[in-house]
């Protein structure tokens, strides 16, 4: 293949494959930092603050002051995540899958005490495979090993 037409070829592709991509981005959940948004009627959402029992996960608890800090810094190791909006009580980061790079989202609400409300879901699609669920786990896990959740707060989410 000479050089012009692998060019062609790479154009064509991009042309083709990135409206799929931006389109796998869907958009962000509309908040204002001092709330988080409600999950869609869709099996892809877990939110702390559902109304509806079967999107209603847990909210985290935390020890103390030093659980934010552990909290945030549990969100940045998670693999393929971007913190986008971090001030003082709210959360907000993404998560790209690794192979058609879909975008979730993870927001965290610090509440009264040491109560953080957590909502975590797919932009688009139906379903999530059981992501965005076992992400709110694997932070409940994280947590628990940087000694951030109380001793009486379980390990388990719903």
């Amino acid at each position: 293949m000479s050089h012009a037409h692998l060019r062609f070829a790479t154009r064509n592709a991009w042309t083709l494959l990135l409206p799929l991509a931006l389109a796998c981005a869907g958009t962000p959940p509309k908040t204002t930092g001092t709330s988080l948004a409600p999950c869609p009627d869709k099996p892809n959402c877990w939110s702390s603050l559902s109304p509806d029992e079967e999107h209603r996960t847990e909210p985290l608890q935390l020890a103390g002051e030093r659980g934010w800090a552990a909290l945030r810094d549990a969100v940045a190791a998670m693999p393929r995540t971007k913190i986008v909006e971090d001030r003082p009580g709210y959360l907000h980061a993404e998560w790209t899958s690794r192979i058609f790079g879909f975008v979730d989202d993870l927001e965290l609400l610090r509440g009264a005490g040491d109560r953080v409300d957590v909502r975590s879901a797919s932009r688009v699609g139906y379903g999530d495979q059981g992501v965005n669920k076992a992400r709110i786990q694997a932070l409940r896990d994280a947590l628990a090993a940087r000694g951030a959740l109380p001793s009486t707060a379980g390990a388990t989410a719903k």
